[in-house]
């Protein structure tokens, strides 16, 4: 509230007078200060301690009906001009810190070309990991507990599992589901049993002192260590750029052995105390693989759907569309998870289904938020999952057995051959480009371990799993010998031989044509043979999508859009941008096509379209 005074006087009179108006009214503010100061000190109550404990219990009691106006007398203390309260502001601050330590490393990695060019990104972010927990350690500190299996599967790899599905490659991956499903099943459980069994054999050999270590937590602990962690894999394969079908199948496997290996651990887990599995509880390990896995994916789909559908309406709030992917998709992960379903399927199901519909919808700002918003998630998960994994084998404790450490290593490796040989043997039967023996020796080598490994042991009980201790020893030497040797090795390997690596190609209007063609033909090929392949319902599956789904889940006429024209769109938009970025806005002539326009005219584009149209107005007719 602003009261205006108007005063008739000379301007020096009027000076003054406003002068004391304003000293009048800075008093009147600074003794209100005062008595606010004064009212939050402490009442000095000495001259009523003096006193006897009788005499002031008789004195309450002589007033006991005026209570509210009993007197006390504060002392003005000084006013507070600069205070320290770390407590307030600790886990905020702990955590600003840790995310500034690991851009800082992910930065000065990047600056160091040689270095990057030698060791893997994962191995130095381990070794920071080991020197930040060595100096807690040397400054007296307790090391705390960063990787915490909460912190890590609630928070840290969520977003890195987003990412990864989100911008899935889907045609590579869905073409090669068959061999990355026999790798993600059959090889895990081959994994799994395998280390497991003959882990229990030899801790049963005197000498080892290993004699108490039953077999059911053997098995445990070989589901927990099988297992290849997208995180490991994500962080190696990405820097020596392997071709795509090799990336997608390793990746691939990663992703989706989540579902047995959380039924193997649960299964286990359950039954260690009872010390006995029976057939039945075959029969439901097999049910609840099942319902983990596919009702992850129904999870997944279903927010994914959600997202899409809710994304139709956000044209006139462009703002938040970002949020809602993050949100529904963060929301599949919490669901799966809270039905023991698999997080990792969920959020893969989730980013794959949203993505087509989602960005129809979304403004291309939005688009540019949620790609730049997701890597930058992703990529300080990742970095902060290696640090706390090396600050986390500081911490320990840690119980060293020569024997069961460098029995699990071997065994690790030994049955990761063996399982990739001969699952690769079965499958060259039914694949028309057949896995040769380089890239066998790529996908068996680059089987590596990773947090998620360290975090399922750490959710192990004392109590029922008294060797829970050597365990968690064991998985940390498995992951650094899977990151540190087989990740730095791995490069040179690749090199040496001579495996193909990921051409960097941008795809063109005229690829997008042939791939289109040749899918209709195959189609129409498979119809007239009367064989139903994948291609026949892939068809009929973009059939109904195209009549369905994209009616209720794309707003406008969009949905009515041919998916070339669509591509065509993207194209000309994409190069419209680097052409902006690349010559600082020059303004090219209205009369000069495109490089993508000119391909799209071109006759023999043209004369592929029309065969391609034919080919499907045939198949429809």
């Amino acid at each position: 509230m602003s009261v205006r005074v108007v005063l008739h006087s000379p301007s020096g009179s009027r000076s003054f007078l406003e002068r004391g108006l304003l000293l009048l009214v800075m008093l009147i503010f600074l003794e209100g200060t005062a008595l606010t100061l004064g009212a939050a000190s402490s009442p000095d109550i000495s001259a009523q301690d003096n006193t006897g404990g009788h005499e002031h219990l008789d004195d309450h009691q002589g007033i006991a009906g005026s209570n509210d106006r009993t007197n006390y007398t504060y002392t003005k203390k000084a006013f507070p001009v600069l205070s320290l309260d770390y407590h307030h502001i600790q886990v905020p601050f702990e955590i600003s810190l840790w995310v500034l330590l690991a851009s800082l490393m992910k930065l000065g990695f990047h600056l160091i070309p040689r270095l990057s060019s030698i060791v893997p990104e994962s191995c130095l972010l381990i070794v920071v990991g080991l020197l930040v927990g060595g100096l807690i350690k040397l400054a007296g500190e307790e090391v705390p507990p960063v990787l915490d299996s909460n912190l890590f599967f609630l928070c840290l790899l969520p977003p890195i599992i987003l990412d990864a599905g989100y911008f899935l490659p889907i045609r590579p991956f869905m073409e090669n589901i068959g061999t990355i499903l026999m790798f993600a099943v059959v090889g895990t459980l081959w994994n799994a049993f395998f280390v497991g069994g003959l882990l229990y054999a030899v801790c049963q050999i005197e000498g080892t002192y290993l004699s108490q270590v039953e077999l059911l937590p053997c098995l445990l602990f070989g589901s927990i260590i099988s297992a290849v962690d997208p995180v490991a894999v994500l962080a190696v394969f990405e820097e020596i750029h392997i071709n795509e079908l090799l990336h997608i199948l390793v990746f691939g496997e990663s992703l989706l052995n989540d579902a047995v290996t959380v039924v193997l651990y649960h299964l286990f887990e359950e039954y260690s105390g009872a010390g006995e599995v029976t057939p039945m509880d075959v029969v439901l390990g097999v049910i609840c693989f099942l319902i983990v896995s596919l009702g992850g994916i129904a999870v997944g789909a279903i927010y994914g759907i959600l997202a899409a559908f809710t994304s139709r309406f956000t044209s006139h709030t462009r703002v938040i569309e970002p949020l809602f992917m993050f949100v529904y998709s963060y929301m599949a992960y919490l669901s799966a998870e809270m039905f023991h379903l698999s997080g990792i399927m969920a959020l893969i199901a989730c980013g794959a289904v949203m993505r087509p519909y989602v960005e129809a919808n979304i403004s291309h700002k939005s688009h540019t938020t949620v790609k730049y918003f997701l890597k930058m998630w992703s990529s300080v998960s990742e970095t902060l999952i290696f640090i706390f994994l090396g600050v986390a084998t500081v911490a320990g404790p840690h119980a060293w057995n020569w024997t069961f450490v460098s029995v699990t290593v071997i065994l690790c490796l030994v049955s990761r051959v063996i399982g990739v040989v001969g699952l690769t043997f079965i499958i060259n039967k039914f694949r028309i480009v057949k896995l040769t023996t380089k890239d066998q020796f790529i996908v068996a080598y680059g089987g590596l371990r990773g947090a998620i490994a360290f975090s399922l042991g750490y959710l192990l009980d004392k109590d029922l799993f008294p060797m829970r201790t050597m365990f968690l020893t064991a998985i940390i030497t498995e992951i650094f010998f899977t990151v540190f040797v087989q990740g730095m090795t791995i490069k040179p390997l690749v090199d040496l031989l001579a495996v193909k690596k990921k051409q960097e190609a941008k795809r063109s209007i005229n690829e997008e044509i042939h791939t289109q063609f040749l899918d209709h033909l195959l189609t129409g090929i498979e119809d007239i043979c009367g064989h139903y392949g994948h291609h026949h319902w892939k068809d009929k599956l973009n059939r109904f999508n195209k009549k369905y789904i994209k009616k209720c889940l794309i707003a406008g006429e969009r949905y009515k859009e041919p998916q070339l024209i669509a591509f065509y769109h993207k194209m000309e938009f994409k190069q419209a941008i680097e052409l902006v970025e690349s010559g600082g806005g020059v303004k090219l002539p209205s009369a000069v096509p495109s490089q993508v326009s000119i391909s799209l005219l071109s006759s023999p584009a043209l004369h592929l379209i029309a065969v391609s149209t034919l080919s499907a107005s045939a198949r429809e007719v």
